[in-house]
């Protein structure tokens, strides 16, 4: 057997745990000493809370001792008791809870904060095969599903078991077979009630797996309503959605039902614990081996372990809830990286601008292989063109440029330094990226077009949108720079994000551009203009436009045609076409100046 593959994870990355129990306790580091003070609390409360029937106790063998004149100094030492407790239950009780308020928002906000400093360092690869809205609601539920834990097991089950020990160490002291009794109940009756939950569970989690497709519905839905507007299925999506809330609301019988018949367990075991208790202090008083002091604290104990035992089922399911969620947060988020910068990686420092691929060989399956063998070289200052029909390597080459993914094997050089032993950072500080569709943050356009370099003053940020052409619909809108662009820039066309994105970029001044369709979502007369500056911008910086409409890249310096994986041609636009081939068929195929997806299946070669 092969030994175990190290788990990889960022160095920057903080070192979560793998397991969920580790998990918590690396979560509630820094708060252990707060922690250890609320179960001192805890204890405090519980005990105050169920002594209480031992000083009702002491007032009625005071009361049953004393006579006349002497009632009141008999009953002086059990009233204060019984004031003491109950003043100790509050203070204790609330201390704990001032001890709660202090430390739960900061132990969630740590909890948060690791998991999405943990998250940031995952690959494109990750990314790609999770929803971002779902990873973000994993990060928060995860973060409260950890205090709750804590929460559950200190003032819940740790109040519980100091009530049980505190009432059976009562109740063993007045008469031995009366403490045997109710410790006998409580271990079934918490037996029973573990049992009862695990049995239970299933059907919980069913249920919320079902609430949460159908909350994934609706969504889904309301996202779309313009198309269902558009196609006139409103009723469609009425009678769609019925179907799942009829399954929803047949996971919530079953599970509904289920814990209905664990409150008959309950109802009927505090019955019997009630009945029980009674009736054996009764004929231990009657037979006088117990006073009525010690009958009416055998009866209030009895009672208030009853009032703490109740819901003791529904605590483990919540209980087995929180620690599910956590278990889920982890299993998603706590995943080994895939690309890690290797240690003591140094910082790219570009000084001309040169790109190799060297013998790459990559495929997003090891055995389905992109690229075999890939050799070529981009000199300094070059601009260079990516042609080819989809699927034929163009984006695979820019995504292993940036370090999206890593090749399985050769080099790839930026003036000769290997990108794998470089950091990561520092690799995408020197190459600016403007992507056919891009995203922005539901941010001000200040910050958006700032974000390519954080220390511009205003003055930069705005020349920066007028090469881009930004200017203009930036003056207009109602709050200019500081306007949000909504959700990814949903508020804003698609060319008015395009040029964002330039700017943001030409902010940037990366020694290193890349193009991957930058004007396509703009008209003729703006992007011709746009290009012009962009050729401005581009000065001497090495330029990779990645081109599905060959007439933006024919006055580039050089074009790299890819076919199945391979470069089959590299040239100049007029050398191409002269040779009359791949090439030369790609820019006489244009319809409406843009390739097809494809190859005609008519054409040979």
């Amino acid at each position: 057997m092969s030994p175990k593959a190290p788990f990889q994870r960022a160095a920057d990355a903080p070192p979560l745990p793998t397991g969920t129990v580790k998990f918590i306790w690396y979560c509630v580091a820094g708060f252990r000493a707060w922690l250890v003070l609320m179960l001192i609390l805890e204890t405090g409360q519980a005990a105050g809370g169920i002594l209480v029937p031992y000083a009702i106790k002491a007032l009625m063998d005071g009361v049953a001792d004393s006579s006349g004149s002497t009632v009141w100094e008999s009953l002086k030492g059990p009233l204060l008791l019984l004031a003491g407790l109950n003043i100790a239950e509050i203070v204790f009780s609330r201390a704990s809870g001032a001890v709660l308020v202090t430390i739960g928002p900061r132990m969630r906000k740590r909890t948060a904060k690791v998991l999405f400093a943990y998250l940031q360092h995952h690959a494109q690869r990750y990314f790609g095969s999770h929803f971002a809205g779902a990873l973000a609601h994993r990060i928060t539920e995860t973060a409260i599903s950890v205090n709750f834990t804590v929460w559950a097991m200190l003032c819940d089950f740790w109040p519980i078991f100091i009530a049980f020990t505190v009432s059976i160490a009562l109740l063993l002291n007045v008469h031995q077979g009366l403490g045997l009794l109710v410790a006998g109940w409580v271990c079934v009756y918490v037996g029973f009630s573990y049992w009862l939950a695990t049995r239970c569970q299933p059907y919980a989690q069913g249920y919320a797996a079902t609430r949460s497709l159908v909350n994934g519905k609706i969504v889904d839905s309301v996202t779309n309503i313009l198309n269902a507007k558009l196609f006139a299925r409103l009723q469609f999506e009425q009678d769609y959605l019925d179907a799942f809330l009829d399954a929803e609301a047949q996971a919530a019988r079953r599970s509904f039902w289920y814990m209905e018949r664990v409150r008959w367990f309950q109802f009927i075991a505090a019955a019997a614990l009630k009945i029980g208790t009674v009736y054996y202090a009764l004929t231990l008083w009657h037979s006088g081996l117990i006073g009525v002091g010690d009958f009416t604290m055998s009866i209030g104990l009895a009672l208030l372990i009853i009032n703490d035992a109740r819901n003791l089922s529904r605590r483990f399911l919540e209980l087995f809830e929180y620690i599910g969620n956590v278990a889920n947060g982890v299993e998603t988020i706590v995943k080994p990286h895939e690309i890690v910068d290797v240690p003591g990686a140094l910082p790219l420092k570009v000084s001309q601008g040169r790109i190799e691929f060297r013998h790459v060989r990559f495929g997003y399956e090891p055995n389905e292989p992109v690229f075999d063998d890939l050799n070529v070289v981009i000199e300094p200052g070059q601009r260079v063109g990516l042609v080819g029909f989809s699927g034929s390597g163009k984006s695979t080459f820019v995504s292993l440029m940036l370090r999206n993914y890593q090749p399985q094997s050769g080099r790839i050089l930026i003036d000769g330094m290997d990108i794998q032993q470089v950091s990561q950072d520092s690799l995408h500080e020197q190459i600016s990226l403007i992507p056919q569709d891009p995203s922005l943050f539901h941010r001000s356009l200040k910050e958006n077009i700032g974000y390519g370099r954080l220390d511009a003053d205003a003055a930069a940020i705005e020349a920066s949108a007028r090469m881009a052409h930004a200017d203009d619909f930036i003056k207009v809108m109602p709050e200019g720079y500081d306007s949000l662009v909504g959700e990814r820039g949903v508020k804003l066309s698609g060319g008015q994000r395009q040029r964002i994105a330039i700017a943001r970029v030409m902010l940037k001044d990366a020694p290193i551009l890349i193009l991957d369709e930058a004007t396509s979502s703009l008209d003729s007369v703006t992007e011709k203009t746009i290009q012009e500056n962009l050729d401005r911008a581009m000065g001497r910086k090495t330029v990779i436009a990645v081109a599905h409409r060959l007439s933006t890249i024919a006055h580039l310096d050089r074009i790299l045609v890819f076919d199945q994986g391979r470069i089959v041609e590299d040239g100049e636009h007029d050398q191409l076409l002269a040779r009359q081939g791949f090439y030369y068929r790609l820019w006489t195929m244009q319809a409406g100046g843009f390739l097809p997806e494809q190859e005609p299946s008519g054409d040979s070669g």
